[in-house]
């Protein structure tokens, strides 16, 4: 009876040592502007460097401006504010490069990285801004609309002598929401008679006042 040929033990792997960073000038440049670059891509638009402060007042100044109405809106006006907000991190991140670099030369990459990320973002704000502008408009349009509408059902209850609340035709406003979109209507038709009295009907004939 022969022995069994014996299972081959695995040689250990080498031991191998962890990356303390680099160690060279070249290496700790590279590792440096690296490091400049982070947060372009990020999930978070905030860098632990930068002022959560100022961030919150640079979102507030994009929402008065946009004046969201819908969870949409507000979605596209805050990837604006954070996009914009990547966008002017760019000029100081450019600034920190050239006053670490020896030699402008050898930052030609990392500017041309920059300059991507730059053209990338602008293009993402510009469509970003042109959804939301077209949400607003379709959203405001529909709301003109149906203003009008509610607004001629409520002089027509008024001529009847009958009591309206907008509710009833399926409408969001309220009564007096509707109220005041009528006599903004009224006045403004009173204005544009005055204005074409004033401003655009052509003068009497001087010839045929003077027959009479």
């Amino acid at each position: 009876m022969t022995n069994p040929t014996p299972t081959p033990i695995p040689s250990p792997k080498p031991l191998t040592t962890k990356s303390t960073g680099p160690r060279t000038a070249a290496g700790k440049q590279r590792s440096s502007q690296n490091a400049l670059t982070h947060g372009l891509t990020s999930r978070s638009p905030v860098l632990p460097s930068e002022d959560p402060a100022a961030y919150q007042l640079h979102c507030r100044q994009f929402f008065d401006e946009y004046q969201p109405s819908t969870p949409t809106e507000s979605q596209l006006t805050q990837e604006l504010a954070d996009t914009a907000w990547r966008q002017n991190r760019i000029p100081q991140l450019e600034a920190e490069l050239l006053s670490q670099a020896p030699s402008p030369q050898t930052l030609i990459p990392q500017l041309a990285t920059l300059g991507l990320h730059s053209h990338r973002l602008s293009r993402q704000f510009q469509r970003t801004l042109d959804q939301l502008r077209e949400i607003q408009s379709e959203r405001r349009g529909n709301q003109e609309r149906q203003l009008k509408q509610a607004s001629a059902l409520l002089e027509l209850h008024k001529h009847k002598g009958i009591p309206y609340d907008p509710a009833e035709d399926g409408f969001v406003f309220s009564k007096d929401q509707v109220e005041a979109f009528a006599q903004r209507l009224m006045r403004l038709n009173e204005s544009r008679h005055i204005e074409y009295v004033r401003f655009h009907m052509p003068p009497p004939d001087r010839a045929a006042t003077a027959s009479f």
